[in-house]
């Protein structure tokens, strides 16, 4: 069974910086796309970062050249280093796992949150 949990949410000023981190149980890396998708009250769930089991990696043009994903496999976890923060990338941030592809990212960015596991989320807000 495939078990996400996120940390690493808080509250920061404009340009800040923060990491989030995503606790993996369940997952045999080599097999999955994971994934960072947010979400604001009101609006569409974006997709914000995918990296495959191969490390190709992709990013919504909206958080490109400020974050960052990356994987450590020997620890089952997921971050996501979030640089130049913004007021705008205030969200609950999610992270997500897909089986579909054996571990390619085949769906790209908008089919994150849809993904077959997703976490509960951690709350980042940026203050300006």
């Amino acid at each position: 069974q495939v078990h996400l949990v996120e940390s690493g949410g808080g509250s920061v000023q404009s340009g800040g910086s923060l990491r989030l981190s995503c606790a993996a149980s369940g997952v045999t890396y080599g097999s999955y796309c994971m994934g960072w998708f947010r979400q604001v009250p009101g609006k569409e769930r974006e997709g914000v970062a995918t990296i495959s089991t191969y490390g190709t990696t992709t990013y919504a043009d909206s958080v490109k050249g400020r974050f960052t994903i990356s994987q450590d496999n020997a620890k089952n976890t997921l971050y996501l280093q979030m640089n130049g923060l913004k007021p705008e990338d205030t969200a609950m941030y999610s992270c997500a796992a897909d089986r579909r592809s054996a571990g390619y990212c085949a769906y790209g960015l908008s089919s994150v949150p849809y993904f077959n596991y997703v976490g509960q989320g951690t709350q980042v807000t940026v203050s300006s």
